[in-house]
């Protein structure tokens, strides 16, 4: 059976992913840092396991990937999300957002790679944002980090090809989640009307785009977004 780590995996697009993909027949490593509960609950619902993780953390990238040799597919889901004024972000903000994004990334690249190397198979995919694509006001240091993930993304697909391995990005539009608690339903409406298909998108939206890039064999260093048209 073919494992798959999930990074983020407790949370609202995590959750999908880790849905979507055992539907599908992976075996599923549900990566969490804070909701330990969700995570075990929907680990025992999948038929996988749960599995804690600070990807800020390089060492315990390597722990994991000790635990879990073989796993051929790696979503790099786990990521926070801020609303800020540029001027009023602090330096420790700017740190975690990089940290977590981009810095968590490269530490579980970094431990999951060598195995997909020596077995010249293997599939990596990193959720990237639009503001990523676009940048959004107030987010600029989300913004920054998921653009961040697109060149990283680019760059590994063109390194890790050779040995047979796919690497490629998500870039989800407005996805009706947890991030949007603080958006009033006037706000939600307003970003289902900017979008061409008239609605939000829903975490199984950004799961179908998972499953495809997980499972393509021709595509590597490629950016999909699941947006709804909303960038276009």
């Amino acid at each position: 059976m073919k494992t798959a780590i999930v990074t983020g995996g407790s949370g609202g697009i995590g959750s999908a992913i880790c849905r979507a993909l055992a539907e599908k027949g992976w075996h599923v490593v549900v990566g969490y840092h804070h909701n330990a509960q969700t995570a075990k609950a929907l680990a025992a619902e999948i038929g996988g396991v749960s599995y804690e993780i600070d990807v800020r953390n390089c060492e315990a990238a390597q722990q994991m990937a000790s635990q879990f040799p073989y796993a051929s597919l790696l979503v790099n889901n786990a990521g926070v999300a801020q609303q800020k004024l540029f001027g009023d972000i602090t330096p420790f903000e700017w740190a975690d957002m990089l940290a977590v994004h981009v810095n968590g990334a490269y530490h579980m690249c970094r431990a999951f790679l060598p195995s997909m190397i020596r077995e010249k198979r293997g599939s990596i995919v990193n959720i990237s944002s639009i503001w990523g694509i676009t940048g959004a006001s107030c987010e600029v240091h989300y913004s920054t980090a998921k653009a961040a993930l697109i060149g990283f993304t680019k760059a590994l697909a063109k390194e890790v090809g050779p040995s047979n391995i796919t690497v490629n990005c998500i870039a989800p539009g407005v996805i009706e989640t947890a991030m949007l608690d603080g958006f009033t339903a006037e706000e939600k409406k307003a970003l289902a009307e900017e979008t061409p298909l008239m609605r939000l998108g829903t975490p199984y939206d950004v799961a179908e785009a998972v499953l495809y890039a997980a499972e393509a064999k021709f595509l590597t260093g490629q950016v999909i977004s699941p947006c709804g048209g909303f960038i276009v």
